[in-house]
């Protein structure tokens, strides 16, 4: 017999799927904010969580709880919207799980089933942060950190971090790929698949990595090509978007959402990453690459493009915002999705005309503060003119 409880918990978690989602009233010309997450851990469907049967739970406790929904690839399909979300549990384990809303603002709702990948690496112990990338060879395909224990460092939390690559064409049958080798680095994360074949080569963009958190000796988001995807190999990778000194890119940074492609250029929502006193702050930022060559950074706006604010500050790992998916339709509306503090997703839209103006006519960094100061008051200058003869 189901659990009486059951019936109240699902009237809960109705409401909270059917809720509307509305823009929130923040302002800044370049992408709306909405006031709702679109997914968090109440969203996972009560027959995950808990055993209904009253005789085996008779006190309708949650059996398999879930601490977060986050970090969540992205695609549009016969135009519905699906979000492959990473799901952690409370054992700290993260699995993949498709989410499906009509409108992509709200709505969304979980399938019955998470996703059960292929499980051909045994020592895989944790898979997370899925890219989804619709490619012109007709396959969707997912590449997804797969992290094992680093069994050479007896230190318990010593991890390596390889890309792992996974195939489909509906989201429900998947065919695992072997894991990206790159020759040159040790370790790789926030890796994702450029949407087109580039000089009819595969192209990643990659993150050279010395270990599983420091990026040590690597330069940045790194771009390399190979011939056959199924067993793929990169031999050379060069630097697009590289770190820098004292700007938002200064610890570490990372591909996000699959390139969009643009009528300018290819736009990039990435992340960066800075140390400060409470610990990491990751923030999204944007830059543009060439279409014929998109390993060629041709427009890098200055600054943060989208950073936590408010309830978005706080969670499991406060004060972060992350993307590793967006959907561009073929209106031109962009639906980005991002998480906040590895806790809950959300979703901003804009168009991917205010992204390329927004790429091209924001100044770049001047990299010095007397330098910055002089590029500020040229703008206010101009400002101050057009406002005196109103």
């Amino acid at each position: 017999m189901i659990h009486s409880r059951y019936y109240e918990e699902l009237k809960k978690y109705e409401e909270l799927i059917s809720r509307k989602n509305r823009k929130s009233d923040f302002y800044n010309g370049i992408f709306d904010r909405y006031e709702n997450p679109v997914l968090t851990r109440e969203h996972a469907p009560l027959h995950w969580r808990y055993d209904l049967e009253e005789e085996t739970n008779p006190w309708f406790m949650e059996r398999l709880g879930i601490n977060a929904v986050m970090n969540s690839g992205a695609i549009e399909l016969n135009g519905k919207f699906y979000l492959v979300a990473r799901v952690e549990g409370n054992d700290r384990k993260s699995f993949f799980a498709v989410a499906e809303s009509d409108n992509g603002i709200d709505g969304f709702r979980f399938w019955d089933y998470p996703v059960c990948l292929p499980d051909t690496c045994p020592e895989e112990t944790n898979a997370y942060d899925m890219r989804l990338t619709k490619h012109e060879d007709g396959f969707i395909y997912g590449v997804f950190c797969s992290e094992s224990k680093d069994l050479s460092n007896p230190d318990l939390s010593a991890a390596v971090a390889q890309a792992g690559i996974v195939r489909t064409k509906d989201l429900k049958t998947w065919e695992r790929l072997d894991n990206l080798k790159t020759l040159h680095s040790p370790q790789q994360r926030n890796v994702l698949l450029h949407p087109e074949f580039v000089h009819g080569n595969y192209a990643f963009y990659t993150r050279p990595m010395d270990g599983f958190i420091d990026t040590g000796s690597g330069g940045g988001i790194g771009f390399g090509l190979c011939e056959d995807i199924e067993h793929a190999v990169i031999d050379e990778e060069v630097i697009t978007s590289r770190r820098v000194y004292h700007t938002l890119t200064e610890a570490k940074n990372g591909a996000g959402a699959v390139p969009i492609k643009g009528k300018k250029c290819w736009i990039h929502i990435a992340h960066g990453v800075r140390n400060t006193a409470a610990g990491l702050r990751y923030v999204l930022y944007v830059f543009g690459t060439d279409l014929k060559s998109p390993e060629k950074v041709i427009a890098e706006p200055s600054g943060v493009f989208l950073v936590p604010l408010g309830k978005e500050r706080v969670g499991d790992v406060s004060n972060v915002v992350f993307t590793n998916g967006a959907i561009a339709r073929e209106n031109g509306d962009v639906y980005l999705y991002y998480a906040s503090c590895d806790t809950r997703m959300h979703v901003a839209t804009t168009t991917v005309e205010k992204l390329e103006d927004y790429l091209f006519h924001t100044p770049k960094d001047a990299r010095r503060t007397a330098d910055c100061v002089k590029q500020r008051c040229e703008l206010i200058d101009r400002n101050m003119e057009l406002l005196e003869r109103v």
